[in-house]
């Protein structure tokens, strides 16, 4: 009485496909089938060496920055205008 017979399972079998229909389920499993293909598409593509984009990440990046005048200052140059504050709070230098 504790365990379950095969005609227990086949009612159960039965009413899940009742409540879903065959191609709910057909569908899902659809569906799983192209997750774990594409996580394995991305495993395999993580896997891959990354020297060539590795070696375009660390160039720092070119430009300008406009400022609130409208001028340009390069993005190593830049200043705070005066009277400002920066992350803290505090007047900046």
């Amino acid at each position: 009485m504790g365990s379950f017979s095969i005609w227990h399972w086949l009612v159960v079998l039965l009413v899940v496909l009742l409540l879903f229909g065959s191609g709910k389920i057909s569908g899902l499993m659809g569906d799983v089938a192209k997750g774990i293909k594409s996580f394995k598409a991305n495993i395999k593509e993580d896997e891959k060496p990354a020297d060539a984009s590795m070696a375009a990440e660390s160039a720092p990046p070119a430009g300008t920055i406009a400022g609130p005048q409208g001028g340009t200052a390069t993005a190593a140059t830049a200043e705070p205008a005066s009277g400002t504050t920066n992350a803290t709070g505090r007047p900046a230098a």
